[in-house]
């Protein structure tokens, strides 16, 4: 009797064992199960401190971002803010950041921009943001990477023809409005921002250089096409040029799991990496083309199943594309 228990426990754990290897191979020991989780658990982490709102302060972030926020900046309602204040922030410094993050750097145009780096800062009073607009501008350095001047954009939610996408404009001119450049002072973009959300040193990229449509489809396409940071949808379509820090999202619809360019705005004659990845039931997709850019092109980009560790390898490879 004490055998036959035994042989039944020991079988009983082997078809345990089976089965529990059957289901984490199912999704080959990814973490993030879903696009949307996949962003908040490797893009760049939020940053946090508590401040007093009447009194000035210096903030340094994690990648070297150094943000002064001067006494009596924020308001809710028109009403000057008192007491503790919390500011969340995120830095996007390295082409893998971006796309880490499910953002981009498109310009409103649909023009690609080349990054100098990007944040995006917030402020709260308990569970209340703070007015957008600020009392008195912030005083940002942005680490820089490079010697020439940078330009300042604002980033902007629900652009495009894709419904909650994102792109860069222009800052809004007010009382406390950006500069619309700014050069690099020991070793920092050095300028004043009067506004939260999300700020970007960013210059066009080949701008002048003749433009085409560029058409991609995806094939063996599981998910539907990601919005701004997978808000919804698994597959992003990006386009990251050599050599230069580009991380252009296509996400004009262009029919069923085709994607455009916006019209005539992609740079003729430039190389770089069509790359697309989904996330979707715990399983990854991923698919890449280098090529150079020609008029009217169309890509194909056929999705391979992978894991989670070579979408990250991948990705993490652009920063030295």
């Amino acid at each position: 009797m004490k055998k036959l228990n035994l042989k039944s426990v020991l079988v009983a754990l082997i078809v345990l064992c089976m089965v529990a290897c059957k289901k984490d191979g199912a999704t080959n020991g990814n973490v993030a199960k879903t696009a949307k989780e996949f962003v908040a658990l490797f893009g760049p982490q939020k940053q946090t401190f508590t401040i007093n709102a009447t009194t000035a302060n210096t903030l340094t972030l994690k990648g070297g971002t150094v943000i002064t926020i001067p006494a009596n900046a924020f308001k809710i309602a028109g009403a000057p803010v008192t007491g503790q204040v919390t500011i969340e922030a995120m830095e996007m410094l390295k082409r893998s950041d971006v796309l880490f993050s499910g953002t981009n750097t498109n310009h409103i145009s649909g023009a690609p921009l080349a990054s100098d780096g990007f944040i995006f800062i917030n402020a709260k009073v308990g569970n209340s943001d703070v007015d957008k607009t600020l009392a008195s501008p912030l005083a940002i350095k942005i680490p820089a990477t490079r010697t020439g001047f940078t330009q300042i954009w604002e980033g902007v939610e629900n652009a495009g023809a894709a419904a909650n996408q994102m792109a860069w404009q222009a800052p809004k001119i007010n009382a406390n409005g950006a500069p619309f450049e700014a050069n690099p002072i020991n070793g920092f973009y050095n300028f004043n921002f009067g506004t939260l959300g999300w700020i970007n040193c960013d210059v066009f990229y080949s701008y002048t250089n003749p433009k085409t449509t560029v058409r991609v489809e995806v094939l063996n396409n599981p998910g539907n096409m990601a919005t701004f940071m997978a808000y919804t949808g698994e597959t992003f379509v990006f386009f990251c040029a050599k050599g230069s820090n580009v991380a252009a999202q296509l996400y004009t619809p262009d029919g069923p799991n085709k994607v455009k360019s916006y019209d005539n705005l992609m740079p003729i004659g430039v190389q770089g990496k069509f790359l697309s990845f989904c996330i979707k039931d715990g399983k990854y997709y991923y698919a890449e083309l280098e090529t150079t850019v020609v008029a009217s092109q169309n890509i194909s980009l056929s999705l391979i199943e992978t894991t989670e560790a070579q979408v990250q390898a991948a990705i993490t490879s652009l920063n030295t594309y």
